[in-house]
Parts: structure tokens; C-alpha cells; sequence
């Protein structure tokens, strides 16, 4: 981190700035606010540190400037005349912490590493917020592994068209944000979205349900009451579960998709819709049918463009990026969170046979019993889901935090060599700020890399 210190007592602003430096940090040292507003106009600096009382522009005056100006800059004060009320002002004015003196450098300096460290979970936070938009494609429908992009590459072709849908996959995996996609994103989006769940009606109720009944039609049809179908017209109707629907009802719905008009429950009046079909299935359809529980007419009536989502197991380098997501979804404090390598690892490790609502209800236990931490820690996963990943855990890849760590790595590291050594050249072909590519640099212990090139060019 680039420090920027204020202090009209020369000498101990010569010894602080020697210890900051030699303890890694890269220290500008001045004797008062006004040569402070001066350095700040012409260089980029993480964290001022700054006295309370100076010649010329106070401490607090000088701060509410900072922070005026650059709100993204830290401020810790340092006095020999501290009081209860110019602390409170310093943190209402927007101070990070507060400093009596005499101290010890090492004070300061974990007050820097507790800097440093927001400052990384918070650009982490931020570079996977980046990713997370990177990797959505439509709503909440997240993934970047290869599965996943030939999901999303049928799904933009199912948005463009007319034809029926069957998505297949197993519980879990997210089927009804694909419907939900495709109708908000299709030329029906204007219209009406009708969901129904094949596997939760009886075969009576089912029938009512699509296409309808009259009053009277049935014991309890107190009143006439519009299908799914019609419902739907002019939309697009989600059939959920469409494995589960009896074979008597088939018939009738196969009329239906092949454009024939149909009656309510108990009526005679003849109905024509104008609806697109969804369908989704857990099971292999194929497998129905030749066991003779579903029509083939009707499995080819709806397979004319099927989509196939991945489970989460045949998927895992999502799983940070869909945690991430979750966890930024439903936590309630807007503090950066950090997740532990072996937390993560045992989130990877796991098979997650309920898919991403499996994910999604794990990741909701766990923040419960987070509480004000920020950190999530192995124990913090739970305790069953521990003890399956433990017995199960098989050979992973690098976590997603040390695939991009490496990934960045490598970039500095071929940056500079085509810039021969030179830091300038090399930061601006990354689209980088000299003082970011430095930071970044000094992050991976590569700082005196190119460091000729970079004096020179100075």
C-alpha cells in the first residue's frame, strides 16, 4: 500500500516513515496538511496518515478534505491530545481509527494490515461481483464451465424461436429459471407467464386445472373457471414435471399442442389458444416411453428442442461463483464476507445430490449461524454435509481464489516480459494505473521485478 504521512515533528516523522517503509510499505512523508493536499493532487494513496494538531491546517480540517475529495483513501490520526470528543468527531468525519501518542510503530502497523485487508476482501468482493455479471446470463442463471455455456448457447437459441421446449435435468438444477428465461427474454415476454406443477395434482385436478371447468362440471365447481391454456394465451405456458401428467390426460394435451381446440371440464363450448409450450422433465423421457408410461407422440410433440442442465456435480468450478452469489443474495450486512480455502474445499468436495437449491440452502444455514463474523471457516459449513464431504472427497483443482491469484500472476508476469522489464509499458498494456500494477506486483512478491526499468522511468 502507497502511505501517505503528515507530521510537523520532523524526527519522529523520519522514524515512523523509516519503519513503515521497512515494514513493506511505500511511505510519502510531509510536515503539514497544505504539502499533504499537494501530494494528494498529483499521486494515488491508499491509506493518510495524518497529526491532529499542525501549523496551518488542523487534523480534522484536513481530514473532512480527504474525505471530501478522495473517499476511497483511509484515515488514521495520530495526537498527543487525544479526548473522547475529537475522537468522536475524527470517526463521524469518517477517520478509520485513532492513535494517541506515544505508541509503538507495530500498533500502527496492525492497524494497516487491518487496512489492507478490507481493502483486499473489498476488491475481491468487487472482482467477483464483476464475474458474477460476467457469468449471468439471464437472471439469476450462473455458471461459466463448459457445461454451462452449451446450456446458455441453446437457451439463447430457444429464446430467438417459437418451438417447443423440453428442459431436462435433474431436481434442482434450476429448469424453471431456464423457462423464465426463455419467455422473458422472447418475442412473448409482453404476455402472460403461466406455471403449473404436473406432479402435484391428482389426475381430476390436473384436467381442471389445464384446460378448465364449468360450474357444476364436479362436486366442489361451485363456479366456471379458466385453464392453464387459456391463461396462457397469447404466452407461454411452463409444464413442470410433465413425466408426472396421467396418460389420459396426455391424449387430450396432445390435441391441444397440435393446434385442435378443446373443452372446459363439463362443457361443450370449443376453445382454440394461442400458447408456446415449456415443458420440464427430471427423468429420462425416452425411458417412459418405452416402458410404456408416456405417448411417443407426445414426446415428440414437446422434444422438438431439448435443453440439457448440467447437475452441480458435473459442474463444480461454478460453485464459487453460484456461493458467492448466494451469499451476497441473502446475507443482510453489506461487509465484504472472506470464505476459507477449506471451506470452500469441502463446499467442492461435496456431491450435491439437491443441485443449486441444495447450494442455495446450505449457503442461507450457514450465514444463520454466521452471525457478525466475516469470515466463513470449515465449521461453519454443516456438520452432515461435512462429514459426506470427508468420506467422499475426491482430487479437485485449484480453488477458484488460487486459480485467479495464478491466473493474475501470469498476466503481470507476461506483461512485463514484453515490456522488457518495464513497469510503465507493462501496466498500460494491462489497462492498469502505474500505482495498481505496483500494488499488484507487491501482492505476489514481484516488486523488484522490472525495477530498474521502472526507476529509469522515474
Amino acid at each position: 500500500m502507497k502511505i501517505l504521512l503528515i507530521d510537523d515533528e520532523k524526527i519522529k516523522r523520519m522514524a515512523l516513515g523509516d519503519d513503515l517503509a521497512d515494514a513493506g510499505y511505500t511511505v510519502c512523508a510531509v510536515p503539514n496538511a497544505e504539502a499533504g493536499m499537494a501530494c494528494l493532487e498529483k499521486q494515488e494513496f491508499d491509506v493518510v496518515i495524518t497529526d491532529l494538531r499542525m501549523n496551518g491546517m488542523d487534523g480534522l480540517t484536513f481530514l473532512k478534505k480527504v474525505k471530501a475529495d478522495h473517499p476511497e483513501i483511509e484515515v488514521v490520526m495520530i495526537t498527543a491530545y487525544a479526548t473522547v470528543d475529537n475522537a468522536v468527531e475524527a470517526m463521524k468525519i469518517g477517520a478509520f481509527d485513532y492513535i494517541t501518542k506515544p505508541f509503538e510503530s507495530a500498533k500502527l502497523i496492525l492497524v494497516l494490515e487491518k487496512i489492507a485487508r478490507i481493502k483486499e476482501l473489498t476488491r475481491e468482493n468487487t472482482d467477483l461481483r464483476a464475474e458474477l455479471a460476467r457469468a449471468t446470463r439471464h437472471g439469476e442463471i450462473i455458471g461459466q464451465s463448459e457445461a454451462m455455456r452449451d446450456a446458455f448457447e441453446l437457451l439463447q437459441t430457444a429464446i430467438q424461436g417459437e418451438a417447443p421446449i423440453l428442459l431436462c435435468g435433474e431436481t434442482g438444477t434450476g429448469k424453471e429459471l431456464f423457462a423464465e428465461a426463455i419467455h422473458r427474454y422472447g418475442p412473448r415476454k409482453n404476455a402472460p407467464f403461466i406455471r403449473v406443477s404436473c406432479a402435484a395434482l391428482s389426475q381430476q385436478l390436473m384436467e381442471s386445472e389445464l384446460f378448465g371447468h364449468e360450474r357444476g362440471a364436479f362436486t366442489g365447481a361451485m363456479d366456471e373457471k379458466p385453464g392453464r391454456f387459456e391463461l396462457a394465451n397469447k404466452g407461454t405456458l411452463f409444464l413442470d414435471e410433465i413425466d408426472d401428467i396421467p396418460l389420459d390426460i396426455q391424449v387430450k394435451l396432445l390435441r391441444v399442442l397440435d393446434g385442435m381446440p378443446f373443452e372446459r371440464v363439463g362443457g361443450v363450448r370449443s376453445i382454440v389458444t394461442d400458447v408456446r409450450i415449456v415443458a420440464a422433465t427430471k427423468v429420462d423421457l425416452k425411458s417412459k416411453v418405452d416402458a410404456g408410461a408416456f405417448r411417443i407422440d407426445l414426446y415428440f410433440r414437446l422434444n422438438v428442442f431439448p435443453i440439457w442442465i448440467p447437475p452441480l456435480r458435473e459442474r463444480k468450478e461454478d460453485i464459487p461463483l453460484l456461493f458467492n452469489h448466494f451469499l451476497d443474495k441473502y446475507r443482510k450486512s453489506h461487509e465484504p464476507l472472506e470464505v476459507s480455502e477449506e471451506a470452500m474445499a469441502l463446499l467442492w468436495d461435496h456431491s450435491w445430490p439437491g443441485n443449486v437449491r441444495e447450494l442455495q440452502n446450505v449457503t442461507r444455514r450457514i450465514l444463520m449461524g454466521l452471525g457478525n463474523r466475516t469470515r466463513i471457516l470449515p465449521q461453519d459449513i454443516p456438520a452432515d454435509l461435512r462429514q459426506i464431504s470427508g468420506k467422499t472427497a475426491t482430487a479437485r483443482p485449484n480453488t477458484f481464489y488460487e486459480v485467479i491469484r495464478d491466473v493474475e500472476r501470469d498476466m503481470l508476469e507476461k506483461a512485463l516480459e514484453t515490456a522488457q522489464g518495464n513497469q510503465s509499458r507493462a501496466a498500460a498494456a494491462l489497462g492498469l494505473k502505474l500505482s495498481t500494477f505496483r500494488d499488484k506486483l507487491a501482492k505476489h512478491g514481484m516488486l523488484h521485478v522490472g525495477s530498474e526499468a521502472a526507476a529509469l522511468d522515474a
